[in-house]
């Protein structure tokens, strides 16, 4: 058991309060989430997110105790996981928006796909980064395998064009097979019997294809975050903080995704840049207030090309 078990549970209870608050009291009633109100729980996030930075900045050796970094360090590293994982849950987001559109999703039922996303995504990323960290630990060349993997990844985004329509995968076709699916939504429900028979609805095809995208996506993101820190409590908080903001961000920026065309290739190169880090770290060490300078002032700059360069439209 960590030496930081208490930290641990403290976290994860503040978790759950704030799902149970977000979902349970301020969420009660079923709608379509305004861009007022989405704007106000991202703020509460990002908020909430750099309170816990200063936290980690006053008492970060207590919190994350199988550390030998300064408190100072490990409020910079949680900051640029945090980033970083927020910028990439982005990428989630133009996702997530084609897959409502393809299925022709309403507003209020948006809510609660993404809702039950992101606990299956803390899960999974909880089983990702405990896993990452111990082969790290265990396998030091593991570093060098997650390096070149980031830096595909990077040139890889950077030939796409940004807007690559989602498809259904592997799991989701034998999904098919197994439950037969209603052409059309009944209320809130994943699951309906008609006729004595089960059938699934699109919502749960739409949920599916939002967990296994998260999949493909913590793949990307997890080995970025461990380039940054190795330690399992500042990697799963930042992930957690990053996840836990992602439905409202969501409804905040679906009507400006066409705003930030170009952000792709932001990504691209922070991912690349992270890789090259990783793959040299035995060898030089990049200051992690530096590291932290050159994704942001990367994400800066991508997103201000974005508003100033107008996205080509397609004949």
């Amino acid at each position: 058991m960590p030496s930081n078990y208490l930290f641990w549970a403290g976290f994860l209870f503040f978790v759950v309060l704030m799902m149970a608050l977000d979902l349970g009291v301020f969420q009660r009633t079923k709608h379509t989430i305004s861009f007022r109100e989405a704007m106000t729980w991202t703020v509460v996030w990002i908020s909430l997110a750099g309170l816990f930075s200063l936290l980690l900045y006053h008492h970060g050796q207590r919190m994350a105790a199988d550390s030998v970094l300064s408190n100072r360090q490990l409020s910079l590293q949680f900051i640029t996981g945090y980033v970083i994982e927020l910028s990439l849950s982005v990428d989630n987001l133009f996702v997530f928006l084609l897959l409502f559109r393809m299925f022709n999703v309403p507003g209020e039922l948006q809510r609660k796909v993404l809702t039950w996303g992101i606990v299956g995504a803390l899960i999974m990323r909880a089983v990702f980064i405990f896993a990452g960290v111990a082969l790290i630990r265990k396998f030091a060349w593991i570093e060098y395998v997650f390096g070149v993997f980031l830096i595909y990844v990077g040139v890889k985004l950077l030939f796409e064009s940004g807007d690559n329509a989602p498809h259904e995968n592997a799991i989701v076709k034998l999904f098919r097979k197994v439950f037969p699916v209603t052409p059309d939504f009944d209320g809130e429900k994943f699951f309906t019997v008609r006729n004595g028979v089960r059938y699934a609805t699109p919502l749960a095809v739409v949920l599916l294809m939002v967990e296994t995208t998260d999949v493909i996506f913590a793949v990307d993101s997890i080995p970025a975050v461990l380039a940054i820190s190795r330690d399992a409590f500042i990697v799963f908080t930042s992930n957690v903080f990053a996840i836990l903001g992602l439905r409202s961000m969501y409804f905040a920026l679906a009507g400006l995704m066409d705003l930030f065309h170009l952000l792709h290739y932001g990504l691209s190169v922070v991912l690349i840049f992270i890789g090259v880090k990783m793959l040299g770290a035995h060898y030089f060490e990049i200051p992690i207030a530096i590291s932290l300078g050159v994704v942001i002032g990367v994400l800066l700059v991508t997103v201000a090309l974005s508003l100033v360069v107008p996205k080509k439209k397609h004949a």
